[in-house]
């Protein structure tokens, strides 16, 4: 992989971690009310719920991004589509509940549980599957459609986002502090804005 590739895969990665959703405020509840451990069991089932999206998309479109990969429209498509993901983000109501509150660390976990807790919490949400799929439309092609290299590719940005999200786990107590209705909408307006301000540059491309 060339650096500008390691370099996308990676700022991907933190992007992902930091999308707001039920995912993100569950993540930070586990690790305060149950611990590190059972956090990590929750975030585990996230990534194999990624992976699961990840194969779907690469299974379902690999063939026809091969015989179109350098049609220019298909930046066109990609851009749409996070445009789309940009806007949902942007307007979608946060629901305060889940933020995290302040209680006592369970001594009882289930973690097994909390496993398959992270997978369907992740995987029911589509969202996440058009934000695979819109990755998957931008830089299959930009990769070749190489197998090797998109392996790699997804595989540094699952990793990168799973090592983020450990950063979360480790500093939840503190991140729980700073997690108001404000700043919740805030940052997942600028998520929004981002994912927006890609895609129009994504079109745009795609139309030059």
């Amino acid at each position: 992989m060339e650096f500008n590739e390691i370099k996308e895969a990676i700022l991907i990665g933190v992007l992902l971690s930091f999308m707001i959703g039920p995912v993100f405020f569950v993540l930070l509840q586990t690790s305060i009310l149950k611990g590190a451990r059972a956090a990590i069991s929750f975030n585990i089932g996230v990534v194999l719920s990624d992976i699961v999206f990840i194969s779907i998309v690469y299974l379902g479109s690999r063939k026809i991004l091969e015989q179109i990969k350098d049609d220019s429209r298909l930046f066109f498509i990609g851009g749409l589509i996070l445009m789309s993901y940009g806007i949902f983000t942007y307007l979608k109501k946060v629901d305060k509940s889940l933020a995290p509150k302040t209680t006592k660390i369970s001594s009882k976990n289930n973690y097994l549980g909390l496993f398959f807790k992270g997978f369907l919490l992740n995987f029911i949400n589509v969202g996440v599957l058009a934000f695979w799929l819109g990755t998957f439309v931008i830089m299959g092609p930009q990769l070749d459609m190489n197998p090797t290299k998109i392996y790699y590719f997804f595989a540094l940005i699952l990793v990168s986002y799973f090592t983020i999200d450990i950063g979360k786990i480790v500093l939840a107590k503190k991140l729980r502090s700073k997690m108001t209705p404000t700043t919740i909408v805030k940052l997942q307006r600028i998520m929004g804005i981002f994912l927006v301000v890609f895609g129009v540059v994504l079109v745009m491309r795609g139309l030059i």
